[in-house]
């Protein structure tokens, strides 16, 4: 059980690696973005690949979730089994590349990026096609346990996709059209060092049986999949609508520049789940999960803070001449406050996450997505016209808010968790309390960076005047300082 136990940490880390490296590679996109774009085409881009990104569950639909739970327990190298998704995936997947190909001029008119830009939505099509015959090749390779391999192709995939990126903008001065030159030279390097695998085991042969009964357990995947994309990429195609594509541009910018914050959550998030699941029959368990709340709510409050209260300072600072965002783009900076405490509220999403899971009611979480999804398009349609790019942060703000809040109370009647509330409370009042002294500070005459600096060093402090440290946490903390001085120490 512990070799079993150790393997399962071990691949989520892997895995957890090339999610994290991927998302930070994006990142570092964002200021060579923002140099070789004008904010208008960067929001045309934006919007493009907010409309890709739900494409894609359309076009994969589920397939490789099928896969997995049709080869469980069974030989992922089945021919029957792999070509079956394989060739659906393959066959819908030419038909609807082939639709968005032959409408591509009405299409990128009826997104509100002219007929100009009908170029993306057909290169926008092959990318949708070559990612999703893919996907049942990288579900073999997950079930196979070839982690190592899996990691390998997404990330020579991402370091073409960066390499094609440079190249594209800043040496052919393609514009945004390079960005997507770029992301299918990046899906064709992925297919083609999947095919030898594909070549080896697929058959032309297609259960009609088999694929009704995956069918019949995939489709849940995509109502579920479209909502939890609502939230996440839903605002760039409204701003578009309402605002311009130069407002996309800039607030693209700016949602990036959360990612700091969306790192961590991510990188907990692939802790986490193996954590809950290897402990969830230990006494005490769920007093375990509610302190680990807790915990998180303390660190990441703590994160938010110091990257809010920084980042502008961070944006602004020259390196011999160049900053990390071009000066175009710094109307985007106000949002990225907003999009940080989004995402701390995605990490009490997470850590709610526990309750559907265990008890094995995931249905409800179509529902709370759903409901995000539902608010983040209210809200946008609301704020935008009013205030623009921070109605959009703020839309999305309430959206994760509301996701948190309907989880935790879905979840409380399966799955209850002793949540620390009054700790968590106190965690938000002192920072609410430290952020008003420096409001107050900075209005008569402090210096602002050192206003800023205080609510960081006081933090820790305070929540310890107002009693949040437990005395068995304190005692822990010191053995963790003994043992790092010990080793230091020797060394």
């Amino acid at each position: 059980m512990l070799k079993d136990i150790a393997a399962l940490g071990r691949e989520s880390v892997i895995y957890g690696f090339s999610t994290v490296l991927a998302r930070l590679l994006n990142f570092l996109l964002v200021p060579f973005y923002t140099y070789f774009l004008a904010p208008a085409d960067y929001g045309v881009a934006a919007s493009v690949f907010a409309y890709i990104a739900f494409l894609n569950i359309i076009y994969q639909y589920g397939m490789d979730q099928a896969y997995m739970r049709f080869t469980a327990g069974r030989n992922p190298d089945d021919p029957v089994v792999f070509s079956t998704p394989l060739l659906a995936v393959t066959a819908s997947s030419a038909v609807l590349s082939a639709g968005l190909i032959l409408f591509s001029g009405p299409l990128a008119e009826l997104c509100g990026i002219g007929r100009g830009f009908a170029p993306l939505v057909v290169y926008s099509a092959l990318v949708l096609a070559l990612d999703a015959v893919c996907i049942v090749p990288f579900a073999r390779l997950r079930m196979k346990h070839r982690a190592w391999k899996f990691v390998g192709v997404r990330t020579l995939s991402i370091a073409v996709n960066v390499g094609m990126n440079i190249v594209m903008l800043a040496v052919l001065r393609r514009g945004p059209e390079g960005i997507f030159i770029a992301a299918l030279a990046a899906s064709g390097v992925s297919l083609l060092l999947l095919l030898p695998d594909m070549l080896r085991i697929a058959r032309p042969r297609f259960d009609r049986a088999l694929f009704s009964d995956m069918a019949a357990f995939a489709w849940p995947f995509v109502p579920s999949g479209l909502a939890s994309m609502i939230v996440q990429v839903v605002d760039r195609p409204i701003v578009m609508f309402l605002a311009g594509a130069t407002a996309v541009g800039v607030y693209q910018a700016g949602y990036k520049m959360g990612i700091f914050m969306m790192l961590i959550v991510v990188m907990f998030d692939q802790a986490w789940r193996p954590f809950f699941l290897e402990r969830a029959r230990q006494p005490g368990a769920e007093r375990m999960f509610a302190r680990v709340f807790t915990l998180f709510s303390f660190a990441g409050v703590w994160v938010t803070l110091a990257i809010a209260l920084f980042i502008g300072d961070l944006l602004r600072f020259p390196v011999h001449g160049v900053y990390l965002l071009h000066p175009d783009y710094r109307g985007g900076i106000a949002v990225v406050p907003l999009v940080l405490v989004a995402y701390l509220f995605y990490g009490f999403y997470i850590n709610f996450m526990v309750a559907p899971v265990l008890s094995k009611k995931t249905g409800m979480l179509v529902w709370v997505t759903l409901a995000g999804g539902l608010s983040n398009i209210a809200g946008n349609f609301l704020l935008v016209p009013h205030f623009s790019i921070i109605g959009a942060g703020w839309a999305t703000l309430v959206s994760y808010l509301i996701m948190a809040v309907c989880l935790y109370f879905a979840g409380r009647r399966v799955y209850p968790v002793p949540y620390e509330w009054s700790r968590v409370l106190k965690v938000f009042a002192c920072a609410g309390l430290l952020l008003g002294c420096a409001w107050a500070a900075v209005r008569c005459g402090a210096p602002v960076r050192a206003a800023k600096l205080s609510v960081l060093l006081f933090y820790p402090v305070i929540l310890g005047l107002a009693g949040f440290y437990r005395t068995a946490e304190i005692e822990e903390l010191k053995k963790i300082f003994v043992r790092l001085g010990e080793r230091y120490g020797k060394a």
